[in-house]
């Protein structure tokens, strides 16, 4: 099959699904975009169920190819922040910044910012990372994070999503896994010290999760500075503070850290950190 009747097979489907109808069959004379961001639309709203095998390997041949072309970013062509801005502590060889979309890294997982349900956003074509992972993985991602969830739910020990990591597989992305953890909202507002705890306990308990599941290397976002609304100096500085914390308690771990930054606001504040110009 062609890339085009992959998409055009995809729509078909997705569209005949219950509940899933009113994000529908594109117009005649639509173009690839236009379809592109149906078949979005169409898996943005999809419930967590079974799908039939045929149709996901017709997914999963689209989905690569699609992100394929976006190409994909190895760690080891990157420059350590001991490399890039003469970083002489320990930690600064095991730690990298870089500017662009996490779908695109080929890591041992990458983090994404999940909202309070940990099933992805269902707002659909909404651009947050958490919608922009699913949509690159495919519907096997939303599947999963469901049977998570409940298996949480279920070990009598799970009283809320802050700062609880749930690992998957990447399916269609690059990354071998993807942790999703919810961390604290704020809107806006000066953040509470609980808040600060709840921020603090993601990275370490992602980090945790990592040594646990010997993953050797992990993408963290810029987690709740988004829709959630937490400065987003404050929780770089808080980032990079937990990292470097645990990459020096343990150093027997060898764990890479790739700070993951989309916007240019953000990759100025981490820049200023690794330059030493913010204190931690």
């Amino acid at each position: 099959m062609t890339q085009e009747e992959r998409l055009d097979a995809l729509i078909a489907y997705f569209s005949d699904e219950e509940g899933c109808a009113d994000h529908g069959v594109p117009a005649e004379g639509e173009s690839e975009d236009e379809k592109k961001n149906t078949l979005r639309a169409l898996v943005n709203v999809r419930p967590p169920k079974k799908t039939d095998k045929k149709i996901l390997k017709i997914q999963d041949e689209y989905l690569r190819e699609e992100n394929n072309k976006k190409g994909v970013v190895l760690l080891r062509y990157m420059n350590t922040v001991a490399q890039e801005f003469s970083r002489n502590e320990a930690w600064a060889d095991e730690v990298y910044l870089w500017q662009g979309d996490i779908t695109r890294l080929a890591v041992g997982a990458i983090v994404n910012a999940a909202n309070q349900r940990m099933l992805g956003c269902f707002v659909p074509l909404h651009n947050c990372i958490d919608n922009c992972i699913h949509s690159a993985a495919g519907v096997q991602l939303r599947e999963e994070c469901a049977k998570g969830v409940e298996a949480l739910l279920r070990s009598g020990t799970y009283s809320s999503p802050v700062a609880v990591p749930l690992l998957t597989k990447g399916y269609n992305l690059p990354a071998e896994h993807v942790i999703h953890v919810v961390g604290p909202a704020v809107g806006g507002r000066t953040p509470t010290e609980a808040s600060r705890k709840d921020l603090r306990a993601c990275y370490v308990n992602v980090l945790d999760l990592c040594a646990e599941k010997d993953i050797d290397s992990v993408a963290f976002c810029c987690i709740s500075t988004g829709v959630f609304g937490y400065p987003a100096q404050e929780a770089a500085q808080i980032a990079v503070r937990m990292v470097t914390e645990w990459l020096n308690k343990h150093k027997d771990k060898k764990v890479k850290v790739l700070f993951n930054v989309f916007t240019d606001t953000d990759a100025d504040i981490y820049k200023q950190i690794f330059r030493g110009r913010t204190n931690l």
